[in-house]
């Protein structure tokens, strides 16, 4: 098996071209990547290295191997590919070898008073143009640019800005060394990240792809899903969330997946476009589907401090409903469109499918998970995966022996090239915004902008996120975004609560004090139930720097741990828009390109089915959904079903039958009676609107317009 058959995670997210891996650039590159592997297993699970050492062998192993991967310039002949190659090699090396100096060299620069001596300029200096150059051959001049400027921005052109973005210029010896060496660095908590977790689940990954669970993925949902109305788009749905588990990236689902569910689909009778459209939206879901999320979840779980099992705990429950609404779509077109079942010779049957490969998915898959909710750290959990993925393996014909174990070490790290570079190298952007504290001035911007409102600035991060999705990958954005936002949004949330319990006149002792001091004229009232709006207003009176000790006061800890979630998850949602959302939109533009329609069109067609993507961030926003009990969230989660069913009803104007423009709008208006934050009896009559609608529309002759 060729190591770079599988598509990596993230891999394909910006339009780059790679190096032919043939010949001599195959056997370094594989080599290389079996080397890398096995240095990454060894720190992540026998040694216990410092993390600025791990990181910078972390970034130098997958420096040189984006340098043998990625070219300077295309190719143009052989003589002239002879020369490039031989210039990328030097400069991986050299840009490998400046990493390890530089951290080899810390104790020495800090005895001289944190001073660089001229070796460790020049070393430096390399270094950040080799993450800046490695960073442009794979995800395009995005995010180089953004940290030109930001560099830039600490160094020279924020002594010019005037306002609130000033900042006073820093030596370029300080920039080199805090870019450098500074937590948020380049080799600071980002990249220990991509160096543990998101390394040994993308090897997880790898190993399970090589085991044949790709294909096993692709029969059960041919078997579950192929006999039922729209069977082939559910298989699509199915198998990009299946694929998920493995892989958090939507091109390499839509790559994987969609070679084998869009011709299903449109052999069924779907529309090309449609075909294609489906295949992108649950290729999006895969990052949403736990346990891997692209590296969001490790990224989520390092900047919130909430433990990782606890993310992908409250994970499950939204990325199904994401699913659903995707399945939805799906059943509404089969069934307006006239979709034929699938010929049962083309089904496979469950149980000779779990025969023939599932049990080197399941097992591992189980392991994981078990070993996560008894505690065990992510890193260790995936470690003793991979050897459950071996052990599983010679329970069917595909035994994983020594070749495959090498070949799959191999192509995890293949497969691990352009996210580990990113990583990395987006701490430069990250480092900078906590330097200059840029994070705190836009969080402000964003409550003033929304004034207090927290629609309103849940639609800025979305436009904010959509424009960043352009240049960026989406797990780049997320960290982009997240450090800009996340702590508005939080304390929107969190204030909502409070304001809630004002209203109800719920206050404890200490946070009563707190009013008191802000407006001793609502004395009297305090105690009592008032208004929203009067809420509202008198905890308007709130200065600022009185708010975290009054949201600390009146919620305890598990509220304010799943306003933070939930602030994360809805900027991670929203992050994912740009697979989907014209005019940059590479999921669906992958997904058309084996669809053979218009990439634009196929882009709003997509755009269209993943609405979930901008109703269960809502749902993050104004219900427990994440933090509540299980019968809370249970509740939450079938009127949104029902609800999301209806909605997507009413966008397609067509339900079992056809409908009627007054009947869209009154399944819109019983959607936002499912979906609006409400009580159970607003609920019930949403349900009950439901259930009449769809009664009249099945008796409905199919020819009423």
């Amino acid at each position: 098996m060729n190591p770079s058959a599988a598509p990596a995670p993230e891999q394909d997210e910006r339009e780059t071209v790679a190096r032919p891996e043939d010949g001599v650039v195959g056997k370094l590159v594989f080599a290389l990547g079996v080397g890398i592997a096995l240095l990454h297993i060894y720190f992540n699970v026998f040694a216990l290295l410092p993390s600025l050492w791990q990181n910078a062998l972390h970034f130098a192993g997958f420096g040189l191997m984006c340098a043998l991967l990625y070219p300077l310039a295309s190719s143009r002949g052989t003589r002239r590919d002879t020369l490039i190659l031989a210039i990328d090699m030097m400069f991986g090396v050299l840009v490998a070898g400046s990493a390890i100096y530089m951290i080899a060299m810390e104790d020495a620069i800090y005895a001289r008073g944190v001073h660089l001596a001229p070796a460790e300029w020049v070393c430096g200096s390399i270094l950040l143009l080799g993450a800046i150059e490695f960073t442009r051959r794979t995800t395009g001049w995005i995010i180089p640019v953004l940290i030109v400027l930001s560099l830039s921005y600490v160094g020279w052109w924020g002594a010019l800005v005037s306002g609130v973005f000033k900042f006073g210029g820093l030596s370029a010896e300080t920039i080199l060394f805090r870019s450098i060496y500074g937590d948020d660095g380049l080799f600071g908590n980002i990249a220990l990240i991509s160096s543990t977790f998101v390394f040994m689940f993308i090897l997880f990954g790898a190993f399970l792809l090589r085991s044949g669970a790709g294909d096993f993925v692709i029969d059960l949902a041919r078997s579950v899903a192929g006999k039922t109305v729209g069977g082939p788009g559910l298989v699509a749905v199915f198998a990009s969330g299946l694929t998920g588990t493995i892989s958090g990236s939507a091109v390499a689902n839509t790559a994987s997946t969609g070679v084998i569910t869009i011709p299903l689909m449109k052999k069924a009778g779907f529309p090309a476009k449609f075909a294609a459209a489906v295949e992108a939206a649950a290729s999006t879901g895969g990052q949403l589907m736990p346990p891997i999320m692209g590296a969001g979840a490790f990224v989520m779980a390092s900047y919130t401090q909430i433990p990782y099992t606890t993310i992908i705990a409250v994970s499950a429950v939204p990325a199904l409903l994401y699913f659903a609404s995707v399945a939805f779509f799906v059943r509404i077109e089969a069934k307006r469109s006239g979709v034929q079942l699938m010929d049962g010779d083309d089904v496979p049957r469950p149980l000779e499918v779990m025969r023939r490969g599932g049990l080197p998915f399941l097992l591992p898959v189980t392991v994981l998970i078990a070993l996560l909710v008894a505690g065990f750290t992510p890193t260790y959990a995936a470690g003793i995966s991979i050897l459950a993925v071996v052990a599983a393996s010679w329970l069917t014909p595909n035994k994983m022996g020594p070749r495959a174990i090498i070949e799959a070490l191999a192509l995890g790290s293949r497969n691990m090239v352009m996210t580990g570079v990113l990583l990395c190298a987006i701490g430069l952007v990250v480092n900078v915004i906590a330097t200059a504290g840029v994070g705190n001035t836009f969080s402000l911007m964003i409550t003033e902008w929304a004034g207090s409102n927290l629609f309103i600035a849940i639609t800025l991060i979305a436009l904010a996120s959509l424009v960043l999705g352009m240049g960026l990958p989406v797990t780049a954005s997320y960290i982009v975004l997240g450090t800009l936002s996340a702590p508005a949004l939080y304390n929107l949330i969190a204030d909502a609560q409070v304001i809630e319990m004002i209203a109800n006149g719920t206050l404890g002792a200490e946070a009563k004090a707190v009013l008191m001091l802000i407006a001793p004229d609502q004395i009297a009232a305090l105690g009592a139930p008032m208004s929203i709006e009067a809420a509202t207003a008198l905890f308007a009176k709130v200065p600022i720097d009185l708010g975290d000790a009054l949201r600390t006061s009146v919620l305890d800890r598990q509220s304010l741990t799943f306003a933070l979630l939930s602030a994360h998850m809805i900027i991670f949602w929203l992050s994912q828009d740009s697979n989907v959302t014209p005019p940059v939109c590479l999921t669906a533009f992958t997904a058309a390109a084996i669809a053979k329609t218009p990439p634009m069109a196929t882009g709003l067609a997509s755009w269209k089915v993943a609405k979930g993507l901008y109703i269960v961030p809502l749902l993050f926003a104004y219900t427990p959904l994440l933090g509540g009990t299980w019968l809370t969230v249970a509740q939450i989660a079938i009127f949104a079903l029902i609800g999301m069913y209806a909605f997507s009803a009413a966008l397609q104007g067509h339900f079992e039958n056809p409908l009627s423009w007054p009947m869209r709008i009154a399944f819109t208006a019983s959607a936002l009676l499912l979906l609006w934050p409400s009580s159970l009896w607003i609920h019930g009559v949403g349900v009950i609107g439901f259930a009449a609608l769809a009664m009249i529309n099945l008796r409905q002759k199919s020819g009423v317009a």
